[in-house]
């Protein structure tokens, strides 16, 4: 053969090895099957238990801060701030009157008159005041040595006094009487204990009710009977009562 011939043999040959390939292949897979892949299984490493965490003791109680006696910082909470009421506060001591004061009523509770003050009337209104309940034609007494600023009829106090004490640092007033004492007049200075009027239901007091309204002002710089800031009077006894 040639080799012209030989290289157009070539490819024939090649064909017919392909083809008896392919047949050999065939038969295997139908045969056996297609291969199956190999799985290289890595070996799990063993999981180290987890550790113990032991619960953090509890944070040592931290001992309250002590606060010096004459601090003015206060651990409570601040009182709610109610706008219907009235505050009512203390009697500062460079204001107190060296004196004493005597009840207006003969054996009246101090204690009864708490609260009296920040009391909520006609909706709104403050009662800037106490109310000290006792049988009509009670007498009523002078808290302390002073003048007679003004007698005054008005519709809600009705038959009411001013009396401011003798350093005119302050007014007390009386109101709701049934009537003054005989000779009382404006001007006139009286004593501590001395009777001004007795108890009754004038002004606006319920007819069945008689009491005395009595209030504490602290005077301004124009010393006007009407004028004044309001004190409580539940405090002015606590603090300077005989």
């Amino acid at each position: 053969m040639s080799r012209v011939q030989r290289r157009h043999a070539l490819p024939l040959v090649a064909l017919i090895a392909a083809f008896g390939a392919g047949v050999f292949v065939d038969g295997w897979l139908r045969t056996y099957g297609p291969p199956r892949p190999v799985q290289a299984t890595a070996p799990v490493p063993d999981t180290p238990a987890a550790p113990v965490i032991a619960a953090a003791p509890p944070p040592a109680a931290t001992p309250a801060a002590t606060l010096p006696a004459d601090s003015s910082i206060s651990a409570a909470a601040p009182p709610v701030n109610n706008s219907l009421t009235t505050a009512a506060p203390a009697l500062p001591p460079s204001d107190r009157s060296p004196g004493r004061l005597r009840v207006p009523i003969d054996g009246m509770d101090i204690d009864a008159l708490k609260g009296g003050f920040s009391e909520v009337r006609g909706g709104t209104r403050g009662h800037e005041a106490v109310d000290i309940l006792r049988p009509r034609g009670t007498p009523i007494h002078a808290v302390t040595d002073g003048a007679i600023a003004k007698l005054f009829f008005s519709k809600a106090g009705g038959i009411t006094v001013y009396q401011f004490d003798t350093d005119e640092k302050f007014c007390y007033y009386y109101a709701h009487l049934e009537r003054y004492v005989d000779g009382l007049h404006e001007g006139q200075h009286v004593a501590q204990g001395e009777v001004l009027g007795y108890v009754g239901t004038s002004g606006n007091a319920p007819a069945n009710t008689p009491h005395l309204h009595f209030a504490v002002f602290e005077l301004n710089d124009g010393k006007k009977w009407w004028q004044g800031r309001p004190l409580d009077p539940y405090i002015v006894f606590k603090e300077r009562a005989e």
